[in-house]
């Protein structure tokens, strides 16, 4: 790029900050927009794992699932019940593409996309000097029952299709590889391709990266609307009334995404999904000290070691745009875990976090 174009950038999340450094690389100038703090989202709180070649959650059978949990709010899946129309057309629609056609059509993309990531992620680290705890070796997913048994096998021969190679293994070998688990995990899928990291520290040290190469970040500042001239857009404008002019404006704003594009008439079919997480001190009446990260399948949970904690992580609630954290929904991951670590404590959490 010879003539630097001046690229905005809305959102400081995984998203946002991976394209603010790509294109400073490339030679671009990149102001890059945050309303709160970088990766104060769910770029910083989710499970850290790099989960590659997996496929889309709107998979056959997933509404009937769906349909028995969603109103139980300590659920894996939970819908809180509302008049929003806008929701039950989203799920329509969600339904819509429940079907085998579309898991292949979306795994034709995603799965080489995959490989991508993983070859992204070791340039990126090697270059960058960036320390954030990076794990190769995959995790395991691991099951209590024959029918989690048989979502995990069907989902690992749908992976295997395209290229990858899960390993399904039994609950001794389970056992083997991660001590801590208890006699009743029967089974398991050891996803190899895939890595774990703390998310946190590799977004504050990618942004740090980024401004080495010239990205000016700006936190705490808000996009109300772009502007535009002559049928494109020119710029952002902040709540403060200050427009920052740009040759392109980039938006990685994730479920924050609709305002900004309906004056377009562009209806970006996206809800808030809620997530939550827990960390707890490994350590006595704490967390087990786990050898490799594991999600245990029937409750949706990932379990990722984090230095000095183990994060639990998961949960989808769809109660719209709110940042109201619902005790139930974490206690659930931490019941999650007693079942499934026997030498798990009590402790309390260090850290408590729900993002959309």
């Amino acid at each position: 790029m010879t003539d630097r174009p001046h690229v905005v950038i809305v959102g400081g999340g995984v998203i946002g900050i991976s394209a603010a450094y790509e294109l400073a690389r490339g030679g671009a100038n990149v102001t890059l927009l945050e309303r709160r703090e970088v990766g104060a989202g769910a770029s910083g709180g989710n499970a850290g794992t790099i989960a590659v070649g997996h496929p889309p959650l709107n998979r056959r059978g997933r509404i009937a699932q769906a349909i028995r949990q969603m109103t139980d709010s300590s659920s894996p899946l939970y819908v809180k019940p509302r008049l929003d129309p806008s929701l039950w057309r989203w799920l329509l629609g969600f339904a819509r593409y429940c079907t085998d056609a579309h898991v292949q059509h979306c795994m034709s993309v995603m799965a080489p996309m995959g490989r991508h990531a993983l070859e992204a992620f070791d340039r990126v680290l090697t270059e960058e000097r960036i320390e954030c705890a990076y794990t190769p070796g995959g995790y395991l997913e691991v099951c209590s029952t024959e029918s989690g048994m048989d979502g995990v096998r069907h989902e690992a021969e749908i992976i295997q299709q395209h290229g990858y190679e899960p390993e399904l293994i039994d609950g001794d070998e389970v056992r083997r590889r991660e001590p801590a688990l208890g006699p009743d995990r029967i089974g398991a899928v050891h996803h190899h391709e895939s890595a774990t990291l703390i998310p946190s520290l590799f977004l504050e040290r990618l942004a740090a990266a980024g401004e080495r190469r010239g990205v000016q970040i700006r936190s705490g500042v808000e996009v109300v609307d772009l502007t535009q001239q002559s049928g494109r857009v020119t710029g952002a404008k902040l709540t403060t009334g200050e427009t920052i002019e740009a040759d392109t404006v980039v938006l990685a704003t994730g479920p924050y995404s609709r305002r900004l594009t309906y004056p377009f008439g562009f209806r970006v079919p996206i809800q808030p999904g809620k997530g939550y997480h827990r960390d707890v001190d490994i350590g006595p009446n704490g967390a087990p000290a786990l050898r490799m990260a594991c999600v245990l399948a029937e409750h949706s949970v990932f379990c990722t070691p984090m230095d000095t904690v183990v994060r639990f992580a998961g949960t989808m609630e769809f109660s719209g745009e709110n940042d109201v954290m619902r005790p139930q929904r974490l206690r659930q991951l931490t019941t999650a875990a007693r079942k499934a670590f026997p030498e798990m404590g009590t402790a309390r959490p260090t850290s408590e976090w729900s993002g959309l």
